[in-house]
């Protein structure tokens, strides 16, 4: 599992992902009875990537080892093979999304993709949110009227922030909804894009601290990557890079 999430505010969007890859190991004991064990298999695996022709971000969530193999090896051969010089921000999320489902249709696997697209004399944001297996693409930062909207998005191991910032609510004896608990507004729209930064490596930082006293999986966790996109450029504001021994 994963946690990836996107914030896109006025100035910006920040995509930011944990670094950990999970895996289950089936196997019989001595006495022949199955058993499964969840672990951890590594906390250095890629989840957000740039493409820097296209000036396009992507993270990845869900499933990771397709066909024995990590996403990051299958995008960098999607951005081989599939790219051309024309694609932008409204291409690549089809493009990606039917380039995993020819030889991983079932997989449990989805992406963020996130970048700018000019249009007249702006910049327009554009932030997407697919599934692979469910077959599935929509654009996130957008209004019922088709108008440009601010806030986040987030996948993958999300129900801790759910908990924190989504209101609560229960069926009442008319079978409407009442809720019980709402937690304070964030303004997107006035978050600047330091704050955009600051919030997506608290939500991955906080669903790391509480999976760690709760008796549950630790599937999110490492180090985290937060890559951010402008109408003027796309940088990487952390970034985990291979090293030697010290």
């Amino acid at each position: 599992m994963s946690f990836v999430i996107a914030v896109y505010v006025p100035e910006g969007i920040v995509m930011s992902s944990d670094s950990r890859q999970s895996v289950t190991i089936e196997g019989k004991n001595p006495e022949g009875n199955p058993f499964k064990v969840d672990t951890v298999n590594s906390d250095a695996v890629i989840k957000t990537y740039l493409l820097e022709k296209q000036q396009i971000g992507i993270s990845s969530f869900g499933q990771d080892l397709l066909g024995g193999i990590p996403t990051a090896s299958h995008i960098k051969r999607f951005i081989e093979e599939e790219l051309k010089a024309n694609d932008d921000v409204t291409t690549v999320p089809q493009k990606l999304k039917e380039y995993f489902r020819k030889s991983f249709p079932n997989a449990d696997a989805g992406f963020h993709v996130a970048g700018y697209r000019k249009e007249g004399r702006g910049s327009v944001p554009y932030v997407y949110s697919c599934h692979v297996a469910k077959n599935e693409l929509g654009r996130r930062n957008t209004k019922p009227d088709g108008s440009v909207t601010y806030g986040a998005t987030w996948s993958g191991q999300g129900d801790i922030l759910s908990s924190i910032l989504i209101p609560v609510t229960i069926k009442d004896e008319k079978g409407n909804d009442k809720v019980i608990r709402s937690p304070a507004p964030i303004i997107w729209d006035a978050m600047s894009l330091q704050d955009a930064i600051d919030f997506s490596i608290y939500a991955i930082r906080t669903t790391i601290d509480t999976m760690r006293f709760q008796a549950r999986p630790k599937n999110v966790g490492g180090p985290i990557d937060v890559l951010v996109l402008t109408p003027d450029e796309a940088k990487w504001i952390q970034k985990k890079e291979l090293r030697g021994s010290t």
